[in-house]
């Protein structure tokens, strides 16, 4: 199979083999998934949601900025006011001002609040009096803790890691999807394969047969009609081959297209004969599928952001208080080694509060506005898992009662295929007409068609169930990927 498959890859993607290959389903699929436009979107959406959630983490970590301001000139003429006399004053403002700022800060998520550690350094230049000054904070301890104020990253804790566990899983399905598509796509190759090869089978019969009948017609055998009707039955089997070529040429674009392919004229796609009889257990579908599929993981997040927009309309109501401290060193001096020296304390405490009075009932409204979008949530999840689950039933029940449509398929094509080979034989003999003929090949080209279309719809519901559950049922296993290789 492996083998079969570098063949192919060699074929379709360098355009350098000649000779004739076949293409199973599971080789399409596989194909599918690493070289269609589908999975590679799949790939990238995946990309953006990995790093988003890597910006979310390196916010619960400590950071670390160097900010400062350097060579600031200011040359000007400044008002000074002499505070004994109330008298305003015009200097000569000529000075050279450099700042630099080590800062080192951590959030914390369980409060809201911001910790931070700073090392501040401060170089004032006065031309005018020849002075220069230096003010230093070696060490600077601050904490700022809103209270009773909306927490955002509390929030983002909740719903980070399932946004990011949810982007994996739709990743497996966008595999499982594409799985889903190329069924489809494989079937009408498929449909359209079988009906070309038909049609190029009926063609060479009818024209053979017209010239035994052509030759009976000069012995006296048949009459000038039935010779007709042949003939005509000819004709239609030759536009019929036409059709079907143009039919299986778009059929086999459209895949070959979907698949990435450079080279697809040559690849004769094989029936999937070997069905596998598996039963399924509603029950152990459903609870995979609540477990593994995105479903559950959307409602969580839908749930938590009705939650979030809730807390935060309450915590727009009342007093609004911010605490914010600090502790910490510094001290002012002509040398920059004497501004380390003798270091003074220096510690800073304080309350913002701010109490709207009224507001006609806004902040009322949307507390009222966010329970209301809550509870309306809560009842669209309870009302989803409900046709959730019913979903998961039907295709289910679908996919058990599928095997025996198939079997029951393929024995009807057995029928009418046995059917048809007689009624040739009795036709050939002269004991039947042309129309009888044409009935028993549509017979036969109708029993083909239907037991493609049952294998369609048993791999088609095989797939969506492993989309779901993402549970492969027939080498029972789960679905995974190695993530970290996608991000490398």
């Amino acid at each position: 199979m492996r083998k079969t498959l570098l063949i192919l890859l060699s074929l379709l993607a360098h355009n350098v083999a000649n000779a004739s290959l076949s293409l199973s389903l599971s080789e399409a699929i596989r194909l599918a998934q690493e070289h269609s436009l589908d999975a590679q979107v799949a790939r990238f959406t995946f990309l953006g949601s990995y790093w988003t959630y890597r910006s979310y983490r390196a916010e619960l970590l400590p950071s670390a900025s160097l900010s400062g301001s350097l060579l600031n000139y200011d040359r000007s003429i400044t008002s000074v006011r002499n505070y004994e006399d109330g008298r305003i004053n015009y200097v000569e403002n000529n000075s050279l001002t450099n700042s630099l700022t080590l800062s080192v800060s951590q959030n914390i998520a369980a409060t809201g609040g911001t910790v931070s550690l700073q090392s501040y350094l401060y170089r004032l230049d006065q031309f005018t009096y020849d002075e220069r000054t230096y003010n230093t904070q070696p060490l600077r301890l601050t904490y700022d803790q809103p209270i009773r104020t909306y927490n955002s990253l509390k929030w983002r804790r909740k719903s980070e890691p399932i946004t990011y566990e949810r982007a994996k899983r739709q990743y497996l399905e966008s595999m499982q999807n594409i799985a889903v598509t190329v069924t489809n796509l494989y079937f009408s190759v498929l449909s359209a394969q079988s009906d070309y090869k038909q049609a190029v089978a009926t063609a060479n019969e009818r024209g053979r047969l017209y010239e035994q009948m052509q030759r009976r017609f000069t012995l006296g055998t048949v009459t000038k009609s039935e010779l007709l009707q042949l003939e005509l039955s000819a004709v239609n089997a030759r536009m019929a081959l036409k059709r079907n070529l143009l039919t299986l040429d778009d059929a086999r674009f459209q895949l070959f297209t979907y698949l990435q392919a450079a080279r697809w004229d040559e690849v004769e796609l094989l029936v999937p004969e070997n069905v596998p009889d598996i039963m399924l257990d509603e029950q152990e579908v459903i609870q995979r599928a609540m477990q593994a599929s995105t479903q559950s993981m959307t409602q969580k997040l839908s749930l938590i952001e009705s939650q979030r927009n809730l807390a935060e309309a309450k915590s727009q109501r009342g007093v609004q208080v911010s605490l914010h401290s600090e502790l910490g060193l510094r001290n002012t001096a002509d040398r920059i080694g004497a501004a380390y020296r003798n270091l003074q304390d220096n510690e800073i405490v304080g309350l913002s509060v701010s109490l709207p009075i009224f507001d006609w009932g806004m902040s009322k409204g949307r507390v009222r506005i966010a329970k209301a979008n809550l509870d309306m949530v809560r009842t669209q999840i309870e009302q989803e898992d409900l046709n959730y689950r019913q979903e998961l039933k039907r295709l289910v029940m679908q996919f058990n009662l599928q095997y025996e449509q198939c079997r029951e398929a393929a024995r009807a094509e057995e029928i009418a295929d046995e059917r048809y080979t007689l009624t040739l034989q009795r036709f050939e003999t002269g004991s039947i007409s042309v129309t009888e003929l044409n009935t028993a090949q549509q017979e036969k080209e109708s029993a083909r068609a239907q037991y493609i279309s049952q294998l369609q719809t048993y791999w088609n519901n095989y797939y969506n169930i492993q989309r779901r559950t993402l549970w492969n049922y027939i080498n029972n296993n789960e679905i995974t990927t190695d993530f970290n290789k996608l991000v490398k």
